[in-house]
């Protein structure tokens, strides 16, 4: 390792990239950022896509720059100490239980992991004998854990009302804050706070940013917590679903489970305590990639699946069903995909695991999820050109794998496995002898106390993400979804995402910010014109109309690049083998001048 290092990495990470330059997209967060790394992702093939989104993933463990330390990291003093604090402050909670609570809330990918660490840690304590103490709040209930439904994350008065018994997060940090007698406020995100959003939120006096500088100011006297290391931009601009995802579970695992190692043993957490278990993820980054010839092929696979209009099931065991369900999900409004085109289910009991099961219960296909829905509504209805992946650990039911492998291979031949494993584990001959192709991860063993065993299984979560989140991406990249490391068809729902839709009809088009409005908002309100009442509603309206339709933005992207109306720009992306393929053909067509990007007036996104 370089010796500017302050500590001993399992993995070389990058060193501090070209994104940390004060001026480098100055206007922009570090979050919506482009990421240098994969400024060419659209160009790349499969095997070239696993490696650069692997050494996006490497950042999240970068240390901050030695000679120029531009932003926090996660090694970084100051965000180790605040680990520290808040898990001291857990520890209050779990050696005196009566009344408490921990409560992991978030919109969209956040809320979704805020569950899945609930469901862990629960488990965690059912198997000490004691009470479980977490809990957690989703924008949109559980509904949005299983299904997409992006646009709750909006509302300050519904994270309130949740809360009592992201705008959803920015009320009920306020709420949190105006009642310090009953919660503690931590909030984890990934940009320093004076990149925050700074617009108004509608139903809400305070910005963001207003409230995480308010609650930096309370941090002094350990009334709340801020907890944001830069991580670097996504592989995919603003895919937060990504890098975001993996270092919120990384972080909020790592201080919470080194909160319970040590609360029984009557010591307060520890810096040391903190390493080891980060150095246990950033194992999983090494052994994970170690596979990327295969995850590549996987990749091909799906994205071949997908192209020839089948579908992708992704099928895992206990939680790292979870896992799958999430991935599936997010591809909805990141790539535009329908629903269906890649699907999660979760294998065994998740009896205990919704707080709100009654929202789950016949709800139609788009909120199927479990194993009865798998084998009564998906296999009956595989057909040869779609793909299937089981993941589990050698842990699990083997039996019910392969019966259920068996079932899948007379309808497809389109089946791999993710298996996990510890040294010593073999996976028994007839079930390996299904697979054409097995992603076999083995892991060392582990020697830790109770507690210290479930680093084990975070592991295994972690690597199943990082290998579903890759596949999945880079599937939408071979199939011409993406310009640069832009998701130029995502779904337009929620405020955040308008802006973004924004600030690439900016970049790409080099047009003002006002004609890039005005161009969106004939796009979202098509075929209806645009009167002065349309141009003055609030963003949430615009959202409402744009979460239902397809293609908004290379639909507006061609009409600014082409100068033409909007049905000439549908029939022109109609015409093109890709969304990417056409927008670049307009980009490079007669007249055509590349231009400076024109960032200087984008609005900011999230903390």
């Amino acid at each position: 390792m370089p010796g500017t290092k302050r500590f001993q990495h399992v993995i070389e990470t990058p060193e501090p990239g070209k994104w940390e330059l004060s001026g480098y997209e100055a206007a922009l967060p570090i979050t919506e950022k482009s990421n240098p790394l994969t400024q060419d992702l659209d160009k790349a093939d499969a095997e070239q896509i696993v490696r650069l989104l692997g050494q996006c993933d490497a950042e999240i463990f970068q240390e901050e720059g030695q000679v120029m330390p531009t932003y926090q990291r996660l090694y970084s003093e100051s965000v180790l100490t605040t680990m520290v604090q808040v898990a001291g402050k857990v520890q209050e909670v779990l050696k005196e239980p009566e009344g408490g609570l921990v409560v992991l809330s978030g919109g969209g990918n956040s809320g979704r992991m805020a569950f899945l660490m609930s469901v862990s840690f629960n488990q965690l304590m059912k198997g000490l004998g004691q009470k479980p103490l977490y809990t957690y709040l989703i924008a949109g209930g559980d509904w949005s854990v299983v299904a997409s439904r992006e646009g709750t994350e909006d509302s300050a008065l519904h994270g309130i009302e949740e809360l009592k018994k992201a705008p959803f997060v920015a009320g009920q940090m306020d709420y949190c804050m105006d009642n310090p007698a009953i919660f503690l406020p931590v909030l984890v995100g990934f940009n320093p706070v004076n990149m925050a959003r700074n617009d108004p939120i509608e139903d809400w006096s305070s910005t963001f940013r207003q409230i995480a500088e308010r609650m930096q100011k309370l941090q002094e006297k350990q009334e709340a917590f801020v907890l944001n290391p830069a991580i670097g931009p996504e592989g995919l601009s603003g895919s937060s679903r990504m890098k975001g995802g993996s270092a919120t579970k990384i972080l909020l695992e790592t201080l919470l489970l080194a909160a319970h190692k040590t609360v029984d043993r009557g010591i307060a957490a520890s810096q040391r305590c903190l390493l080891e278990i980060l150095r246990t993820f950033e194992r999983a980054h090494k052994v994970t990639y170690s596979q990327s010839p295969k995850i590549a092929a996987l990749m091909k696979q799906a994205s071949t699946s997908l192209e020839k209009k089948g579908r992708v099931y992704l099928v895992g065991w206990q939680t790292l069903g979870i896992i799958a369900i999430m991935d599936g999900v997010e591809c909805i409004h990141t790539f535009g995909a329908d629903f269906r085109d890649v699907r999660g289910f979760l294998i065994g009991d998740h009896s205990d695991m919704f707080s709100q099961k009654a929202e789950l219960i016949n709800q139609g296909p788009q909120c199927s999820f479990s194993q009865e829905d798998f084998l009564t509504s998906i296999l009956p209805s595989l057909t040869e050109i779609d793909t299937v992946v089981f993941i589990f650990t050698l842990d699990d039911n083997l039996t019910e794998v392969q019966t259920l492998v068996e079932q899948v291979k007379e309808k497809t031949a389109n089946i791999q496995a993710l298996a996990h494993s510890t040294v010593g584990q073999i996976l028994p001959t007839p079930l390996k002898k299904l697979f054409p192709s097995i992603i076999s991860i083995m892991w060392p063993l582990l020697f830790f106390e109770y507690e210290g065993n479930f680093i084990q299984k975070f592991q295994h979560e972690l690597s199943t993400k990082w290998v579903l989140n890759t596949v999945s991406t880079g599937a939408h990249v071979l199939l011409g979804k993406i310009l640069q490391n832009y998701m130029l068809d995502l779904r337009i729902r929620n405020s955040k995402l308008f802006w973004r839709a924004l600030a690439m009809l900016q970049r790409f088009s080099g047009q003002p910010k006002a004609r890039c409005i005005e161009t969106l908002l004939q796009v979202i309100h098509f075929p209806q014109p645009l009167s002065d009442g349309i141009r003055a509603a609030p963003i949430s309206l615009h959202v409402q109309v744009a979460h239902e339709k397809e293609q908004v933005i290379p639909i507006a992207l061609l009409s600014l690049l082409s100068r033409c109306s909007i049905p000439e720009a549908q029939a022109q992306l109609a015409a093109a083998p890709s969304v990417c393929d056409a927008v670049r053909s307009a980009l490079t067509g007669p007249g055509r001048k590349r231009v400076a990007d024109p960032l200087e007036t984008l609005e900011p996104a999230v903390l």
